[in-house]
Formats: structure tokens, sequence, C-alpha cells
């Protein structure tokens, strides 16, 4: 089990868990990857590579972020995308499904 704790005080991200893109944000394509606005705390996120872009939209249709990660992403980047992963949620762009 990956668990990764991005600020003090915020909830940890384990990667054994299923995550899903939190209902308030909305993705909007860009050439770099996407724009994901949450209406609810007004934070705009860049996610700055497809691959991430493709992670976070289909982590509803895996039983784990684990699972979608390994589903999705090169061996050799695992780490990146989980810290990746951490960090949105613990922005609340991703949240536990």
């Amino acid at each position: 089990m990956s668990v990764t704790d991005t600020r003090p005080g915020s909830p940890a991200f384990a990667a054994d868990r299923a995550y899903r893109l939190n209902p308030q944000v909305a993705l909007r394509d860009e050439s770099f990857g996407a724009l994901a606005y949450h209406y609810g705390n007004r934070r705009l996120v860049f996610l700055k590579s497809r691959t991430l872009v493709a992670l976070v939209s289909s982590l509803h249709a895996y039983p784990s972020a684990a699972d979608a990660i390994s589903a999705l992403v090169p061996d050799s980047q695992v780490v990146s995308y989980e810290r990746a992963l951490a960090r949105l949620a613990a922005s609340e762009v991703i949240d536990v499904a």
C-alpha cells in the first residue's frame, strides 16, 4: 500500500482505495493536458499531461487508484503519478469513491 501525505493535516492518499473525479470539478481540455476547476473551493489546478488527464478521468472505472495507475501509467512513472494523485486529492480534485 502506498500512502502519501502532501500537506500537514491533509488526509493521506492511499493508492489501494477507490477514487473518482470530485463531482464539483470540471475538466477543460488544453494542449498541455487540462485545467481542473473546483466550483466549491474555486481552485484552478493544471493537469500537465494527457496521461494524468486520462488517469483522473477514468479513476471511477477501477477498484483502486493503484489499479488505474497500473493500467494507464508506464512502470517507470508510477511513483510520480502516485504523487500527482496525492496532490490532486489534497486539492479536492479527486476524492474517495
